[in-house]
């Protein structure tokens, strides 16, 4: 059976920033709870050397929505990456998931070998969709969005594998 790029970039993408949408409000329900100033874990790191909180959120998202669009032959969306706090962290994500519904299967199916060019610092960087999908995008999604996880986690919100990997029976199959 061939792979739908569809299922595997736009719904996948979906289900899993849904997911952090909940481990998210469940951060901050806890910081409330334990009043912890919100801009804690807004700006939370692992280490002091990684991106915060917020910007493996930003990173997560722009990974999804470029990765769509251009498997879709468009161009992605800018955002401003200006977000601060909880709420503006929440309508990112639903933005970003809203563009991902937005996407009809026979818009990127068949995208496997369409020809995706990224420009970079060290100069552009051109891929196959399928490579660009499963060997570029998928490790930066994944890093960013379990970094995200694992920033909560650390700082002590009660979350567990479970609300990373949410309920894969409730994604949108289209």
């Amino acid at each position: 059976m061939q792979i739908s790029m569809y299922q595997a970039s736009a719904v996948s993408f979906a289900n899993v920033l849904s997911n952090l949408l909940v481990v998210l409000k469940k951060a901050e329900a806890h910081a409330v709870a334990k009043k912890i100033d919100l801009s804690v874990f807004v700006n939370a790191r692992l280490a002091p050397d990684m991106f915060p909180l917020v910007r493996q959120v930003q990173i997560a998202t722009d990974m999804s929505k470029g990765c769509v669009s251009r498997l879709a032959g468009l161009e992605p969306p800018k955002y401003e990456d200006n977000e601060q706090t909880f709420p503006e962290i929440y309508a990112r994500l639903e933005k970003t998931i809203a563009h991902m519904h937005s996407f009809k299967p026979a818009q990127i199916d068949g995208s496997e070998d369409r020809k995706i060019e990224l420009q970079q610092r060290t100069g552009t960087r051109t891929f196959k969709g399928m490579g660009y999908l499963l060997d570029y995008v998928y490790p930066n999604f994944y890093f960013h969005a379990t970094t995200t996880y694992a920033i909560l986690r650390h700082n002590g919100v009660d979350v567990g594998k479970g609300d990373f990997m949410g309920n894969p029976e409730g994604v949108r199959r289209s």
